[in-house]
């Protein structure tokens, strides 16, 4: 009889742990997406599940879908393919900035330009 206690106690902490290790995590990061997907608003910029960026447009609350400008490319989707909301602004002007150049990229580029007139010198 003291075996099966033991047994029973046994499997009940398993399933307590299993519980605060895989089940509580989860329904956490649920009510953390829904809480996401119900403050999505126009203007948001967002990235999709399949690594798209953009703005979203309009949202259709009675259909589910979301319409994302893409830098003048107006595509929609189902809400459930919104991955993140990035704070912080547009992603569109952020994807289409010019790179900065740094001082030793231009260093490099007026050295290759004087080899390059160099070597029309020379022919």
């Amino acid at each position: 009889m003291n075996g099966s206690v033991s047994t029973i106690l046994m499997f009940a902490a398993f399933i307590v742990l299993m519980y605060f290790m895989m089940i509580r995590p989860q329904k956490k990061q649920q009510q953390k997406r829904q809480e996401m997907m119900s403050n999505l608003k126009k203007g948001d910029a967002v990235v999709t599940i399949g690594r798209l960026h953009g703005v979203i447009d309009s949202i259709n609350q009675a259909e589910h879908t979301v319409t994302l400008d893409c830098d003048g490319i107006y595509l929609t989707f189902d809400q459930s393919a919104i991955g993140q909301v990035n704070p912080g602004g547009n992603t569109a002007k952020s994807a289409s900035s010019v790179v900065e150049k740094k001082p030793e990229d231009e260093a490099t580029e007026t050295e290759n330009k004087d080899s390059d007139s160099k070597n029309e010198d020379n022919k």
